[in-house]
């Protein structure tokens, strides 16, 4: 069952991005990690709110590859980068229709 990660992000500070995207992007693949979207080009059709700069989407084989990712020790400076330098929000979402 694939799993999804979507982000919306939008930086306080610039200085993390450089160091952030070439490990990132590596462990993103190394868990089976696929970028869907990584964008400022977004619209909101629906809802209120503060637009996020950034929306990323990434498709993970399974959730635990996704937890593993965010817990790999190799990641964690970097996402402490990220949080203290942005304001974001990281949602994990089951690739299932519960409607259906």
């Amino acid at each position: 069952m694939a799993y999804y990660s979507v982000l919306d992000v939008t930086p306080t500070s610039d200085s993390w991005i450089p160091e952030y995207i070439a490990p990132a992007n590596r462990l993103v693949a190394q868990y089976g990690g696929k970028y869907i979207a990584r964008t400022s080009s977004h619209e909101r059709l629906e809802g209120q709110g503060d637009t996020p700069a950034l929306r990323i989407i990434i498709q993970w084989p399974s959730k635990q590859a996704a937890i593993d990712f965010m817990n790999d020790p190799d990641y964690l400076p970097h996402l402490k980068a990220r949080t203290e330098g942005s304001v974001s929000n990281h949602y994990l979402i089951e690739g299932i229709d519960e409607l259906a």
